[in-house]
């Protein structure tokens, strides 16, 4: 088991339900949370069968995508479009990511 993939998709799953109210107040937000939390877990998983330079890459590519999603996630609330507190789960979990990341690419 790869820890850092298994807290990203817990960290997923955490947005089903605001992603759902992303959609209804902000389609071009939502879509574009949605590829950016793809990403990590996509990176995440293809950087962990990769070697050298490339894993680190893509590990690199997965903590951006994470830092997306923290970003567009505070963007929404900023807006009005979500709440803080329907999101905490979610900020504890890209905190974790974010941690894994930043240790896998140093």
């Amino acid at each position: 088991m790869f820890d850092a993939l298994e807290i990203a998709l817990r960290m997923v799953a955490s947005l089903r339900e605001p992603l759902r109210e992303l959609q209804r107040k902000d389609a071009d937000l939502h879509r574009q949370v949605r590829r950016a939390v793809a990403s990590v877990t996509l990176n995440l998983a293809e950087g962990r069968r990769r070697t050298g330079g490339d894993r680190v890459h893509l590990w690199r590519v997965a903590a951006g995508s994470a830092d997306e999603v923290h970003s567009a996630l505070r963007t929404a609330v900023a807006l009005g479009d979500l709440r803080e507190e329907d999101l905490a789960e979610c900020f504890e979990l890209l905190d974790r990511v974010l941690a894994m990341t930043w240790k896998l690419t140093h």
